[in-house]
């Protein structure tokens, strides 16, 4: 697990006092502007991106598309306030740019995450109104 990393939200924001929920409903909230059926579309629309966005990370063949992969996962997960999957991402692609390599059990991690994510959206949808 990622030890010490941080996203840094926009000026304004606040972090989640709590990690317990893959997603920082509170943070979610003021993105869509309390709009309760925006959230959902919100939701639905990371839910299919992060889960693509890891199966090409996953079957990326350079390092440019290695970091274009989990930049662009970094970068959606901080929209929606899974900040569990942006410090992996973010993470992993510091490694990269700093010259390393991207560990294996990061990658899993980052896969876990992105499960976990979308467990939750599946089971914050199945509550609201059609």
């Amino acid at each position: 697990m990622v030890q010490g990393t941080v996203v840094r939200p926009a000026a304004g924001a606040s972090r989640p006092r709590h990690r317990h929920q893959p997603i920082d409903r509170v943070h979610l909230a003021r993105q869509a502007m309390g709009d309760k059926g925006l959230e959902c579309e919100v939701l639905r629309m990371f839910d299919t991106m992060s889960r693509a966005c890891f199966i090409r990370l996953e079957t990326s063949t350079t390092v440019d598309d290695l970091l274009r992969h989990l930049h662009t996962l970094k970068g959606a997960a901080a929209g929606v306030g899974a900040w569990g999957i942006a410090d992996l991402a973010r993470t992993a692609e510091e490694e990269l740019c700093a010259g390393g390599l991207v560990n294996p059990e990061r990658i899993d991690d980052i896969d876990m995450a992105v499960q976990e994510c979308s467990a939750y959206i599946g089971e914050l949808l199945e509550k609201e109104p059609a």
